[in-house]
């Protein structure tokens, strides 16, 4: 039997029909149900669900306790803290049936999830946006916003390698990495960016 091009930790349990990627890792007592999709050179720390029908693309790191529900689809790069949680009915019962009505949820390609946050479904975390810790998002998050509290709101703007950008002036400079950004309309465009994700 050829020995398969990813690693499952063997606490752990992959169900029939999902597609893994090449250098992933899932670590202890996870669990990917059927039919989910999971990228190249991804890390799935300890006790992660996933699924069924969940996708997560390439370079994705998900830390501990996380779980990757069906109408979730983390796209490249993305960053899911430890407990970080991701609903997928607006209105829960535990006596009313609503598995037709999940919400759909896309976290954008460089994005982060800080600790604890929870993102109510439904929305679409822009990408190299920064959600921090213990944050409750509840709409949508611009590109490269970063949010905090609860509800979460913005608190101001990150480069896309994560630094806070300290002030948006025309145009704005990262100091760790040199990165080129202006404002436009409210939203932050870049003009020289130098990682690739």
């Amino acid at each position: 039997m050829p020995e398969k091009p990813y690693f499952v930790h063997p606490t752990s349990i992959v169900d029939e029909g999902c597609q893994i990627g090449e250098g992933t890792k899932i670590w202890h007592f996870s669990h990917v149900l059927k039919a989910s999709k999971i990228g190249t050179h991804c890390i799935l720390g300890q006790n992660v669900s996933v699924g069924p029908n969940a996708e997560i693309g390439n370079q994705c790191k998900v830390q501990n306790n996380v779980s990757i529900y069906k109408g979730v689809t983390l796209e490249n790069g993305v960053f899911c803290g430890p407990g970080c949680v991701f609903t997928n009915v607006y209105n829960p019962r535990a006596f009313v049936e609503r598995k037709d009505e999940f919400l759909e949820t896309v976290v954008r390609t460089g994005a982060s999830i800080g600790a604890n946050a929870t993102i109510v479904c439904g929305n679409t975390i822009g990408k190299y946006a920064f959600i921090g810790a213990g944050a409750v998002v509840k709409k949508d998050v611009r590109d490269y916003a970063i949010v905090a509290g609860v509800p979460a709101r913005q608190i101001g703007w990150a480069c896309q390698c994560g630094e806070k950008l300290d002030t948006i002036n025309d145009p704005a400079t990262c100091k760790r990495c040199g990165n080129e950004y202006r404002l436009d309309n409210n939203s932050l465009i870049p003009i020289k960016e130098s990682l690739d994700v």
